[in-house]
């Protein structure tokens, strides 16, 4: 069975692209894999299509669709497996797909296509409302690149999609969590079209190093949805109960919050801004660190950081969002707080400070344990395997 998989790399390599990265990689163990991937900074330049040209081949680009076309006549595939497609692929590969007979399974990362900023945040809250296709909210808070007016035209998009019919080709949802299973069930997608996978993890074979360097890490995304305000104020308010004796907190990553990270670290000794950090750098900041945080605001789908933090045996500090309730037990592999709480999240971290180093250990090697158990690469191939299978005979059973 032949498996074409598509993706539209981000301008910044992130969680997604390692992902399809490692799928494309265990999926090749099941079936004979193809890819298709474009990238944004293709669309950046002189020899870019332009603004208004980009508004457009969003929605429709025909260059992608023939070279979709192209790929499918070559190729012959049984599904196509697509993970993001904005904003060069665009939703004409549904169109395509349909055209040519062949079933897609989307791969849901995040909240799209039923968000126009892609995670229901509006920079206050969560947009639960768009999932029933209502997306003023997000459009009025310019939830697509900050700007009303490409919200605007964004909503005005996936309007077209969901009325376009070009969907049905879609024949499963993959959900990369419980939590996103059930979110996905919340949009009216067919209950038997829609699965939960969470990502498997290639764990790291040697146990690691108990070390501990005292300091409390943050490595993700430096925007407001991730709790980044959340984060400074809870340090802000340890240090006025605690003074001197409050811990380190390491923050790595780049982002729209980057300058209020750095003003912080400016103000405190207690705060140190390491920028973007990746391959063995972050390997050893996860490494040495207390504990890791994942102060999300809005729903996390899953949070691959637990997996990095678990990887190193180390304890998470996360707050109860989305799928990070799957992922962290509290008391057992780390502590969740109430999310966007700088209160709770204070009162978090001096309960792990209150604990033994022992403590804080067995916290870590239990989440280790759960990373070998929950995320098996071996148990994630047979569970793909047949997700597929079931949705390419379905594909064959009906008409796309």
């Amino acid at each position: 069975m032949k498996v074409l998989q598509l993706f539209n790399r981000y301008r910044h390599r992130g969680g997604e692209e390692k992902s399809a990265e490692r799928i494309f990689r265990h999926a090749g163990e099941k079936f004979e894999m193809d890819r298709l991937w474009w990238d944004s900074q293709d669309w950046d330049g002189p020899d870019g299509p332009g603004k208004l040209g980009q508004v457009r081949k969003m929605f429709c680009n025909e260059d992608s669709a023939s070279t979709l076309r192209e790929r499918i006549q070559s190729f012959e595939p049984d599904c196509l497996l697509c993970h993001n497609l904005y904003p060069v692929g665009s939703p004409s590969i549904y169109r395509e797909a349909l055209a040519a007979g062949v079933p897609v399974i989307q791969y849901v990362h995040n909240f799209r296509p039923f968000s126009v900023g892609g995670t229901l945040w509006t920079g206050a809250r969560v947009a639960e409302e768009s999932l029933e296709g209502n997306y003023w909210t997000e459009v009025r808070a310019g939830a697509w690149q900050g700007s009303i007016l490409k919200s605007g035209l964004f909503a005005l998009a996936l309007k077209r999609l969901h009325k376009s019919g070009w969907l049905n080709a879609v024949k499963g949802w993959i959900g990369i969590s419980d939590f996103m299973h059930d979110t996905l069930l919340r949009t009216g997608l067919p209950p038997e079209q829609v699965f939960a996978l969470r990502h498997s993890w290639d764990h790291l074979e040697r146990e690691p190093e108990q070390r501990d360097g005292g300091y409390y890490l943050y490595l993700a995304r430096l925007v407001r949805e991730k709790g980044v305000r959340t984060l400074l104020d809870s340090w802000e308010r340890l240090e006025k109960s605690l003074g001197d004796a409050t811990p380190l907190l390491r923050v790595g990553g780049t982002g729209d919050e980057e300058q209020l990270v750095q003003a912080a670290a400016s103000r405190s000794s207690k705060v140190e801004y390491v920028g973007y950090v990746d391959g063995d750098e972050k390997e050893e900041l996860v490494a040495g660190c207390r504990a890791m945080l994942a102060p999300s605001e809005w729903w996390e789908p899953l949070g691959l950081v637990t997996y990095e933090s678990y990887d190193q045996g180390k304890p998470m500090l996360a707050s109860a969002s989305g799928g990070l309730i799957e992922t962290v037990e509290h008391g057992v592999t780390g502590l969740l707080y109430e999310s966007g709480s700088p209160v709770a999240l204070a009162e978090a971290v001096q309960k792990m400070e209150a604990m033994s180093r022992e403590q804080r250990t067995q916290m870590g090697l239990a989440g280790r344990e759960w990373l070998k158990e929950e995320a098996d690469p071996a148990e994630w191939k047979k569970r793909f395997e047949q997700i597929v299978r079931q949705v390419v005979a379905r594909g064959e059973q009906e008409p796309v």
